[in-house]
């Protein structure tokens, strides 16, 4: 109960608070140490891999950039021909609302449609 209320001087505990700083001491140089070597190793993997592939891309070049645009191109296409498709279905379900009304209501005038709106509203 005395480590509750600040009395820490009983014997012992300075030797304890040693040996667990000690510890985490070691704890944070193994972590330090282990992201480090993580690094070096992420580090090499990438010269490696840029030393492989960099004379791969210099003689595939003339292949791979008009493959790359013309990927592009395509995507590019099918993207906007969903954006169309989507107006155009838009633009039928209005027009299908639109033609289903009847006549009268559709030569409201706006004070009519006002009025007809607020005995909509008033209606339980």
């Amino acid at each position: 109960m005395r480590g509750l209320y600040g009395d820490d001087d009983y014997p012992g505990h300075h030797g304890q608070q040693q040996h667990q700083s000690a510890a985490a001491a070691v704890a944070k140089v193994l972590a330090a140490f282990s992201m480090l070597l993580l690094s070096g190793l992420a580090l090499t993997a990438t010269v490696l891999a840029l030393i492989v592939a960099t004379p791969l891309l210099v003689i595939f070049s003339p292949v791979l950039v008009p493959a790359a645009i013309t990927v592009a191109l395509l995507t590019a296409g099918f993207v906007s021909s969903g954006g169309f498709g989507t107006a155009a279905v838009g633009v039928l379900a209005w027009m299908y609302r639109y033609l289903k009304t009847p006549e009268q209501q559709q030569q409201l005038s706006s004070k009519d449609w006002a009025h007809q709106r607020l005995e909509q509203a008033r209606a339980p």
